[in-house]
Formats: C-alpha cells, sequence, structure tokens
C-alpha cells in the first residue's frame, strides 16, 4: 500500500471514531409521564414523584441524585412488600440499562419529595432535576395529580 493511501485510511477512521464518540456524548436520557401525588391535607410535609425514565444510548446510566427549589429535600426511594409488610428504603444508585426503561410507580421506585416551599395544589408544575453519575443533569416538569394519567 502507498503511503497516501495508508494515510486517507487512518484520516477515514479518525473522522469515524470521533463523529462516533460525538454522538455517543450527544445521548441523553429522557423523561415522560411525570406527576407527583396530591397529598390528602395540605400539611402534609411529605409528597411521591413518579416518572418514565427512557435511556436511548448505547451506555447505561446511572441517577444518582435529585434536587428542587421547590422541596427542601429529594431522595429516590423503593418500596417493597418484604414478608407480608411494606417497607421503604432510600436508594442511592438508580441504573437505566441501555436502550431500556425505568418507570418511577406508586407502590415501587419513586421520588420522595419533603419539605415543600408551600402546599401543593393540583396543577402546579414544580420542577425536579434528577442528577446522572457522569455530572449532567436532567430538568423535568411534573405536574400535580389526585391520580396517575
Amino acid at each position: 500500500m502507498n503511503s497516501r493511501l495508508v494515510s486517507v485510511c487512518a484520516l477515514a477512521l479518525g473522522l469515524l471514531a470521533v463523529s462516533h464518540g460525538a454522538h455517543a456524548a450527544d445521548c441523553a436520557i429522557t423523561a415522560s409521564q411525570a406527576w407527583i401525588r396530591l397529598p390528602p391535607t395540605a400539611a402534609m410535609p411529605m409528597a411521591a414523584g413518579f416518572v418514565r425514565i427512557d435511556n436511548p444510548c448505547g451506555k447505561a446510566v446511572n441517577i444518582v441524585g435529585a434536587e428542587s427549589l421547590f422541596f427542601g429535600d429529594v431522595s429516590l426511594h423503593e418500596s417493597r412488600v418484604v414478608d407480608g409488610v411494606n417497607q421503604m428504603r432510600e436508594i442511592q444508585n438508580l441504573p437505566v440499562a441501555a436502550g431500556k426503561s425505568v418507570q418511577l410507580k406508586p407502590g415501587g421506585l419513586h421520588l420522595m419529595l419533603m419539605q415543600p416551599e408551600s402546599p401543593l395544589k393540583e396543577g402546579e408544575q414544580p420542577v425536579i432535576t434528577l442528577k446522572l453519575q457522569d455530572g449532567r443533569s436532567l430538568p423535568v416538569t411534573f405536574t400535580v395529580r389526585k391520580t396517575a394519567p
């Protein structure tokens, strides 16, 4: 092979690698069906948030936290029945596999929303930002509702 052909092939492979890397970096998770269950009384200092998170990327992502200007504390929780007793525990890491989705829903994974700045009202749309392990974040607008959408 002549050196010119080798150089052209190397350049083409380099551009392909850069193009693939840029595409992977541009890939982002998305959120949909985001809602907060309206607490039974306005005086309740907590609520639960639910959302579907889709990862169309070729690499898994990890959600490691959440924050909101509307709530004093936001954390990831999981409810499950153990020996006939419903238990809730905080989780530090929520993996979303490549090409998969995770559904936060009543009775399972959810966001625990503590210390709202004011009592929640039906139809309000607070923003909760999901924090990813790689340093990125995803702001999500939630709608306060009495029942699931």
